[in-house]
């Protein structure tokens, strides 16, 4: 019989989620979860990975576990994310603002995070305030998206008034109309649409599907859901990150860290170029990994070291 490593080694060290799933735990903390778990192929408690409505109840019991929230919904189809990789994108930018505050991670409210594509889940915003105490804004272009996010906020005492929802009106802008004009941001995280079409999106999911469930197959239910424009928006992830350093330059003072993930390791040159020509003052890539995925962070700033020395003093040393 195949042994099954305990802890997820590629994980952030701060992550909740390194170990594996304690099935008991989520159990007591969402009941519902129980007629999910059953044995797999290593003998070990699990739920089946292919299936949307386990995947859904595995999130709900992992947030009430480790997050202390109680109240989680996702309207149909909606993109139901993966909570440990979402976890590691807030740890390591954790890490990166503490580099930045000579190793002392600034925490609490007063720090403000912009999540890009907040989505239905509100995920970044549960997490980053339930671990950090960070405050955040969250945009979107779906209305019925933030709608979702502004249920889970209202549900939750923890969130209300630590997280502000702002509706996207141009679908072609990312930052304009979002980031008010004195406003100051310590960091923002992105989670792009990774692919550049429907039929890409679409191929994509098939293989992801075929690859958990062990079968072929060609019209998949997405496992972890998805509308339209969070999988897939017209030249997909490169495009979309090139649009938004274009956008970050604008707004150069209002924000010490932007921040994206990238998960094709071929648009990183694409982006690199990208940076330069918008003149970056520094560049960091953070790699991150989960499973057998590889990923990583892309984050920038225009401050130069006087600036950032400014930025430190009025925000993180209060």
């Amino acid at each position: 019989m195949k042994a099954h490593p305990k802890v997820k080694s590629k994980l952030h060290p701060r992550n909740k989620h390194r170990e594996r799933y304690d099935f008991k735990l989520l159990i007591e903390a969402c009941p519902e979860l129980a007629e999910f778990v059953q044995l797999n192929v290593y003998k070990d408690e699990s739920v089946d990975f292919s299936n949307p409505e386990a995947v859904l109840m595995l999130n709900k019991a992992l947030l009430k576990k480790d997050y202390g929230i109680n109240y989680w919904r996702i309207p149909p189809n909606y993109l139901c994310p993966p909570i440990p990789g979402r976890a590691d994108y807030i740890h390591y930018m954790a890490d990166l603002l503490g580099g930045s505050n000579y190793g002392k991670m600034p925490a609490g409210h007063q720090v403000k995070c912009l999540d890009i594509g907040v989505g239905a889940s509100c995920i970044y915003p549960i997490i980053g305030n339930a671990v950090y105490g960070w405050s955040f804004i969250g945009s979107d272009i779906d209305a019925a998206a933030i709608e979702s996010a502004q249920q889970i906020i209202a549900q939750n005492p923890s969130l209300k008034g630590k997280v502000e929802l702002r509706l996207q009106a141009d679908p072609k802008d990312i930052l304009y109309g979002i980031i008010t004009k004195d406003e100051r941001i310590d960091l923002s995280v992105c989670n792009p649409p990774f692919h550049a079409s429907k039929a890409e999106a679409k191929s994509g999911a098939a293989r992801k599907v075929s690859n958990l469930s062990g079968k072929k197959i060609k019209n998949p239910i997405l496992n972890f859901g998805g509308r339209n424009n969070e999988l897939w928006c017209e030249g997909g992830e490169r495009k979309f990150v090139r649009n938004l350093i274009r956008e970050s330059k604008k707004f150069a003072d209002s924000c010490f860290w932007f921040s994206s993930l990238i998960s094709k390791q071929s648009n990183l040159k694409s982006v690199y170029e990208a940076l330069q020509k918008a003149e970056a003052s520094e560049v960091k890539t953070i790699p991150m990994g989960q499973g057998n995925k590889t990923s990583r962070i892309v984050a920038w700033t225009f401050l130069s070291k006087k600036q950032q020395k400014e930025w430190r003093s009025l925000r993180w040393h209060s």
